[in-house]
């Protein structure tokens, strides 16, 4: 048996253009880091809200192990009777009692004795008000510990202080915690005291010329007038945002966390002076 696993995951991804780039430049970066786990946030991936059932037949066809959602999991009804026969595709637990789909899964590793457990949490200041996700953790840890001590949670969350309070809420009970929503990759990667892998947010998967995925100018719309403006998702500037965890297979702590970005950002200007 290998001593560490490595979990790739990969950040919300937006729209078609998030998917083709995903398509296109994921089969040579899983070649690079040769991950044990795949697991991506696809609540965005339809028309920027939502997911459909042909989408989540590309991502497995990616070698994706787990998707796993957020507060647009149920923007497409659709999708809600496919939810309930798929436990690898996961929308947040906290959701009260009574919609559709899986809030956390245990899951065996590719060619590996340990099996890896997945729990989908959303937060509640600044979004929703559905059921508390730190009692809720602490159900479902109960229920998991039962059969995997190594755990990876997508804590999808408008707050950076809700995130990382939970973070310490489980530090040295859960092997990862990483933050989506807000869809910039966030510059905090590190390992809590307790050996739990941690970063705010892990970014998106999509096109950063952009308002955090969608149209410049009809983002902009929205704030100077101050009135709901048609949802656009841009098109340009594709990048893919993404999280490579290293996890002691003994121990089930994190032994490093990373924040991979392709293409990278570049810090200068490319006008000729």
């Amino acid at each position: 048996m290998a001593d560490t696993v490595k979990i790739f995951f990969i950040a919300d991804i937006v729209g078609e253009p998030g998917l083709s780039l995903l398509e296109t430049i994921f089969p040579s970066i899983r070649e690079k880091y040769k991950p044990d786990f795949i697991i991506a946030n696809a609540e965005n991936s339809h028309e920027g809200r939502g997911l459909n059932q042909s989408i989540v037949k590309r991502l497995y066809e990616l070698e994706v192990d787990v998707i796993t959602g957020g507060n647009h999991s149920f923007d497409k009804w659709k999708i809600f009777s496919y939810m309930k026969t798929d436990d690898r595709l996961l929308r947040p637990l906290n959701y009260p009692k009574g919609n559709s789909g899986y809030g956390y899964g245990v899951y065996p590793i590719k060619n590996r004795d340990e099996k890896v457990a997945v729990l989908n949490l959303q937060g509640r200041t600044f979004m929703q008000a559905i059921d508390d996700p730190f009692s809720a953790s602490d159900w479902a840890l109960s229920k998991i510990r039962e059969e995997t001590n190594l755990i990876f949670v997508d804590f999808h969350a408008e707050a950076t202080a809700e995130k990382l309070a939970y973070a310490w809420y489980v530090d040295g009970t859960v092997s990862a915690v990483v933050g989506t929503h807000t869809h910039i990759p966030t510059a905090d990667a590190r390992i809590l005291p307790g050996g739990t892998g941690y970063i705010t947010d892990a970014g998106m998967t999509g096109p950063f010329d952009s308002v955090i995925g969608m149209d410049k100018q009809t983002s902009i719309k929205r704030f100077t007038l101050g009135t709901p403006q048609r949802y656009k998702i841009a098109d340009k500037d594709n990048r893919m945002c993404g999280v490579l965890m290293e996890i002691d297979s003994e121990s089930n702590k994190c032994l490093s966390i990373k924040s991979v970005i392709y293409p990278e950002f570049s810090n200068t200007s490319s006008k000729n002076e």
